[in-house]
């Protein structure tokens, strides 16, 4: 199988996290544009040379397409940039040609709202007024309020930014009727239960667009249902919560209940969700009682303190007690019992979506071949350690991205690591975008 992949930057999980799941097929030829040609925190991807790229393929199963990369230059710049619409709408002239024929899944961001006054992923007026944007767009969609103390050129500029986007994610719709996608999926992320964004999506679904709740996981959930509509056998999949009770209740940065989140993922990744005795995998979902925690914003939650029995048939654990981390106290239960014969999985990455749709995409390919090779085993090694020993230790004790120091901290839960998979590596950290956010890593 030879599938095409256009990721969102050049992030770890954007770039080598796909890649590291298609290893475990040897049958998938995972084909991506070189790495220094996609975008990053602060440069925008290279889109003629991508487009460039897509020219050059031959013989593709699949293409997997992040619009954003194409007509903006990647997620974060579609935010930023001020190009005109004509200026992408040239770019995407030159897409359409290059995909027409294809079986092409695509993803397209509906532009996001943060609540907050950091300028990192934003343009320059963020950290002023970042909060004031947001409370804007809340009241306009809630009570059609326009009196705002934005000076008029930047509350300008943003509406025009967002009008820019929209129109061009209409243009998709378009393509769509056309019969240019197999799969067409419009992301939103950091969302609230009123908003510009929240306005923009309802107007796209009422125009027949789909729209997926999250962002970064979604080429991954499409290189998931592109495996599975590729003839290869689909899974049945059983989810259950560690806090049954609970599941109806909404992670943070989403607008929908941790058990609907659950499904949607499994459903748009092509996996059947059954019963429990009809299932071949079960998904155990470590979700939060009253509240998700927050591990870098301090925010607590109960941790989890049942006891865990590992199931005598295959299975993945989805982590979503706290936001951007594990929960110590679960995964200290995995290390005092072990993983089991059937273990397919783990992954707490940042959001509720964005841990759901790796862990599914990791596990249709591992359920289809022999999940205990070395490429599955160095794909759960590496979560764990950016999930669990970074994410949700090592990160709280770093106030810059020091690499020598981080390598130092990640040594003793390194070792927990070796005795519970009865191997090791050689281990190295890359802060890939300068910040602690994300790490990269990378073993040997």
């Amino acid at each position: 199988m030879n599938i095409a992949f256009i990721p969102i930057d050049n992030r770890p999980v954007c770039y080598t996290l796909p890649y590291m799941i298609s290893k475990i097929d040897k049958r998938v030829n995972l084909i991506m544009p070189a790495r220094e040609l996609l975008g990053d925190l602060i440069n925008p991807s290279k889109t003629d040379k991508i487009l460039d790229f897509l020219e050059s393929l031959e013989n593709i199963d699949v293409l997997i397409l992040s619009l954003d990369t194409i007509a903006y230059g990647g997620l974060i710049t579609s935010r930023r940039t001020n190009d005109s619409i004509d200026i992408i709408t040239e770019r995407l002239d030159r897409l359409k040609k290059i995909i027409q024929g294809k079986k092409v899944y695509a993803f397209s961001s509906i532009m996001r709202i943060s609540n907050n006054n950091i300028n990192q992923e934003e343009k320059e007026y963020w950290n002023i007024y970042g909060k004031k944007i947001f409370e804007y767009s809340y009241n306009f969609h809630k009570n059609k309020i326009t009196q705002t103390d934005i000076p008029q050129e930047i509350l300008n500029d943003y509406l025009n930014t967002r009008k820019r986007n929209f129109e061009i994610n209409k243009t998709y719709l378009e393509w769509q009727k056309q019969g240019l996608f197999e799969k067409l999926i419009f992301s939103k992320d950091d969302c609230a239960e009123y908003g510009l964004n929240v306005l923009e999506a309802q107007e796209l679904s009422n125009l027949g667009g789909f729209i997926k709740t999250g962002a970064d996981e979604i080429p991954l959930t499409l290189l998931a249902r592109a495996y599975n509509d590729l003839k290869v056998q689909r899974i049945k999949v059983y989810p259950t919560f560690t806090e049954p009770e609970f599941k109806n209740l909404v992670s943070n940065y989403e607008d929908i209940s941790i058990e609907e989140c659950v499904k949607a993922q499994l459903e748009l990744s092509g996996c059947e969700i059954a019963d429990k005795n009809n299932a071949d995998v079960i998904l155990y979902v470590n979700n939060f009682k009253n509240n998700q925690g927050e591990i870098v914003m301090k925010v607590d939650t109960e941790p989890f303190s049942k006891t865990f029995k590992i199931p005598d048939k295959p299975y993945g654990i989805a982590d979503v007690r706290f936001a951007n981390g594990a929960d110590n106290c679960f995964v200290n239960e995995l290390l005092k019992k072990g993983l089991g014969n059937y273990f397919m999985g783990y992954s707490a990455w940042n959001t509720s979506a964005n841990t759901l749709g790796s862990l599914i995409c990791g596990m249709c390919f591992a359920y289809n071949n022999d999940f205990y090779n070395p490429e599955f085993q160095k794909l759960q090694i590496t979560r764990l350690l950016d999930d669990w020993a970074y994410q949700a230790n090592v990160r709280q004790k770093l106030k810059s991205p020091d690499e020598k120091l981080c390598k130092k901290l990640m040594k003793p839960y390194e070792e927990k690591i070796w005795s519970l998979f009865g191997t090791k590596y050689k281990t190295d950290y890359k802060f890939t975008w300068n910040r602690l956010f994300e790490i990269e890593v990378k073993l040997s």
